[in-house]
């Protein structure tokens, strides 16, 4: 039986579940961004699994794929990036056959007290500086941190994951929230 997984954004949760699972397993790595789906094929190729992960650029808000087409759908760091959450979310939910499942890693906010001052310190005033010093770009720093700060609170996220039509939605905080 062959597993098809859609992988919005991020090559790295393919390539993993490619090489822990079975020999019929497929993703497929989905990008609006047609340079990283190019960074993406060079570095399946050079590890082997260009068989078994293929890349396909597309917009999260209004997929190509048919119907109930995945078994599992994941999105890593990116959902905070797509302008309307909520048409990605029921396109993942389309996009799924029943029983499936819809996994989503983001940043988020921080939850222990104290640390959360910290952390504010840190992003704001370390991160776009560090950028600029490793990249010569500060922008994308803060850009990150800035979107991460308006992104919904995980409660909130889980009820547009509900609207988007699924059922028995949990999160779980990692990193004291981060």
């Amino acid at each position: 039986n062959t597993h098809h997984r859609l992988e919005s954004r991020s090559n790295d949760v393919a390539f993993r579940a490619a090489k822990a699972s079975g020999a019929g397993f497929r993703a497929t790595v989905c990008d609006i961004n047609v340079d990283m789906l190019e960074v993406g094929r060079n570095r399946a190729a050079a590890q082997h699994l260009a068989d078994r992960v293929s890349f396909v650029e597309g917009n999260a808000e209004s997929l190509t794929f048919a119907d109930r087409r995945f078994d599992g759908y994941t999105i890593a760091f990116g959902i905070r990036n797509v302008p309307q959450i909520d048409l990605a979310l029921k396109e993942a939910y389309r996009v799924l056959r029943p029983g499936s499942r819809f996994l989503c890693l983001e940043f988020s906010t921080v939850d222990v007290p104290g640390l959360d001052k910290i952390y504010d310190l840190f992003s704001f005033r370390v991160i776009p500086p560090l950028g600029r010093a490793v990249t010569g770009n500060a922008e994308s720093y803060q850009y990150l941190v800035e979107s991460i700060r308006k992104f919904p609170k995980p409660n909130a996220f889980a009820d547009m994951i509900r609207a988007a039509g699924f059922a028995r939605v949990k999160w779980q905080s990692l990193s004291g929230g981060i």
